[in-house]
């Protein structure tokens, strides 16, 4: 077998950040190290590349072994290569970041390795550059909401406008106008309205709605302005990696 002389070989790690949303905060998924170092520190879901897979292949395998979560929303971010940002030997990070649903995925969740869940403004001190890696997510998924129905992906099967709203004024901490709101999320078609009302809030209650989604998939890759530019913290705009130009009203 010929291989390429005179060059270091490399680990390559997956790291996934799981964001997950339970209808009233948003939360990031997390497991103690089994291993030195940093044995029993909080850690994000991760695990080594094999020599017969692909990074996709790996992050899903990865998840699916620490987490027993399968079929869920990922999207590859990332590579960290600091020379020396794994203390025991040279090791290329590349970070997949995931969505999902809370309760939808209450049950899949493997006690074997007993991951937790922590809100994300009382998160653990986590093990290397683990907190770049949740920073860095958490900036793409502001980007990227921001133009596209992502988010849409932390929603259980049925919801309502409220939990909607909620969850977009969650990630950016802003308030949004109801009615501009529901008229741009309604306009798209993406979603379709059900007989059936949530009355856990109160009396009158709030109508359910799902997903269409063969509309969904047809609009996923198209700019959807659900949230005015006005809206959008500046700290947010200055992330964007296109222009903001594109969410206006």
């Amino acid at each position: 077998m010929i291989k390429y002389s005179n060059q270091t070989r490399m680990l390559v790690s997956v790291d996934c950040v799981v964001f997950g949303f339970d209808g009233e905060d948003y939360k990031l998924l997390l497991i103690q190290r089994g291993f030195e170092p940093e044995k029993d520190k909080w850690s994000l879901m991760g695990g080594f590349l094999q020599p017969n897979e692909s990074l996709d292949e790996a992050a899903q395998r990865i998840l699916t072994k620490l987490t027993g979560l399968r079929n869920i929303y990922m999207e590859q971010l990332h590579a960290f290569s600091q020379p020396h940002r794994d203390p025991v030997e040279r090791v290329i990070g590349v970070t997949y970041y995931a969505l999902i649903d809370i309760n939808q995925y209450a049950r899949q969740l493997s006690d074997l390795y007993q991951p937790k869940w922590f809100t994300m403004n009382s998160l653990p001190n986590l093990i290397f550059d683990h907190q770049e890696m949740v920073n860095l997510s958490l900036k793409q998924l502001r980007y990227k909401a921001a133009m596209h129905p992502i988010l849409f992906e932390l929603l259980p099967e049925k919801f309502t406008l409220p939990q909607l709203q909620i969850l977009y004024e969650g990630l950016y901490d802003i308030s949004i106008d109801k009615r501009n709101f529901s008229r741009k999320v309604l306009s798209t078609g993406i979603i379709t309205k059900e007989e059936e009302k949530d009355k856990s809030k109160s009396k009158k209650g709030a109508f359910y709605y799902t997903l269409n989604k063969a509309n969904y998939q047809a609009q996923f890759q198209r700019v959807l302005n659900f949230i005015p530019k006005n809206e959008i913290p500046l700290s947010v705009e200055a992330d964007q990696k296109e222009p903001v130009a594109l969410l206006d009203n």
